[in-house]
């Protein structure tokens, strides 16, 4: 596996339809579950720095708890306001298990 991929669980510890928050290096990073597609982004609201591992996923979405704020858990794109620009968001693969995450700047 090329990249900077780095071991982050065992597949089976997510649960569909929820975050759950994982230190790697010194990011704060989310890997939430939807459906059967594990999808990795930054722990960082980009309206107001709101922790997004506490918030809903909703129609692939997850909302910031603290103003409410949207973004699309696959793209990163902001879909409500307040926020306006993305979230940044890593590729994830799985293999045996196991889901690593590539760290992106």
């Amino acid at each position: 596996m090329g990249g900077n991929f780095q071991k982050v669980c065992r597949s089976e510890e997510l649960r569909d339809g929820y975050c759950q928050v994982f230190r790697i290096n010194d990011l704060s990073i989310c890997l939430a579950m939807d459906g059967e597609t594990v999808y990795a982004f930054d722990n960082i609201c980009t309206h107001d720095g709101g922790i997004l591992g506490e918030g809903k996923i909703e129609d692939h979405q997850i909302e910031c708890p603290r103003h409410g704020a949207k973004f699309d858990i696959r793209t990163g794109e902001a879909t409500q306001m307040p926020a306006v620009v993305r979230i940044n968001t890593h590729e994830v693969k799985i293999k045996n298990e196991w889901v690593f995450i590539e760290l992106t700047e």
